[in-house]
């Protein structure tokens, strides 16, 4: 995702350099919220969130009316801020918000158990906080917020928001620890149940960067299947950031990781790096899900922007290929015969 300042884009590598070098930087639009990097305390952001009925049965989350998506817009704040959510339900069901990783209050909770939801129509106020880590006795820390996190309904069909998670009321949630390195372009990979962004194969999403860039990948596990989230010919450290630290940092390093119903990791990863451009896939790596069209693919392009040879066969042989049941029954009988 591109950031914009008024006027001119910049990334938030700029910004991440500007801020380290004691420059006052300007404040990146980032899913409209002002993510300050120069901020020395923490501050609050107050923005509008619009929840919409969309085609095929679907709902989403937006920042203006008319422009709800599935997943919903990517939040993000700095360690110490706060985000003051207005939620405008523009729909005829009973729905909310509600954070994981976050500080919020019980009004804030977006859980019928709290009388904390949107009647259809209705507008409410949700508060989100977040700490920086802090010392503690015995030479131990307390964790900050700081973590890949995501947001959902908790409202629509049960008091556990079952249909509006099914329906794609859902959306990534980023805390950044100050100092955190900041990507040039983000993913919303979301496996709910046997769907990827409530889509199938070949109707999945295709990502695209440019051969060197900087990518964040927010994976979110919904729904009530477990899955593996696996991405070819890249990979990174098992840890808060994706990033290793130092030589001596002791994260393991993947490829592939378990992804439960509520769980959530990022990472970040210089595409192509090491590899080149390509048309690489993403997929859940439970087999039988993968066959389903649990898949997608991930476009890295030469540096210039431009289709790298043999990528656009790539793209029409996955564009191609035969997925749901049917496929998994013809490589059953295929494994019978063999």
């Amino acid at each position: 995702m591109d950031d914009n300042v008024v006027g001119r884009a910049v990334s938030r590598r700029s910004l991440l350099t500007a801020t380290a070098a004691g420059i006052a930087a300007p404040a990146a639009v980032v899913a409209g919220t002002s993510l300050a990097a120069s901020a020395a305390s923490g501050v609050t952001r107050k923005i509008t969130i619009y929840a919409e009925a969309l085609p095929g049965g679907l709902y989403g989350y937006g920042l203006a009316p008319g422009q709800a998506t599935v997943p919903g817009p990517v939040l993000e704040m700095w360690e110490g801020d706060t985000l003051e959510i207005t939620l405008v339900n523009r729909t005829d069901q009973r729905l909310s918000i509600h954070p994981h990783g976050v500080d919020y209050r019980t009004d804030s909770d977006g859980s019928p158990f709290n009388a904390s939801f949107n009647a259809p129509g209705e507008t409410r106020t949700y508060v989100w906080a977040s700490h920086e880590m802090v010392a503690a006795e015995g030479r131990r820390f307390l964790p900050g917020s700081a973590g890949y996190w995501h947001y959902h309904d908790h409202a629509m069909g049960t008091d556990h928001g079952t249909a509006g998670l099914a329906r794609g009321l859902y959306g990534a949630l980023v805390v950044r620890r100050r100092g955190d390195q900041l990507p040039d372009k983000q993913f919303t990979v979301v496996f709910n149940d046997m769907m990827i962004n409530n889509k199938t194969a070949p109707q999945t999403p295709m990502f695209e960067a440019n051969l060197g860039q900087r990518v964040e990948w927010l994976v979110i596990g919904h729904g009530g299947t477990f899955h593996t989230f696996h991405l070819h010919a890249h990979r990174w450290a098992d840890n808060r950031t994706g990033l290793l630290e130092g030589p001596s940092d002791p994260s393991q390093v993947i490829d592939n990781k378990d992804l439960n119903p509520g769980s959530s990791f990022g990472f970040q990863v210089l595409a192509g790096d090491h590899v080149g451009p390509g048309a690489w896939m993403y997929h859940c790596h439970v087999q039988f899900h993968s066959d389903g069209g649990m898949a997608g693919i991930f476009l890295v392009r030469n540096a210039d922007g431009s289709m790298p040879p043999g990528a656009e066969d790539a793209i029409r042989r996955f564009q191609g290929h035969v997925h749901g049941a049917a496929a998994h029954a013809q490589h059953h009988d295929e494994g019978v015969q063999g």
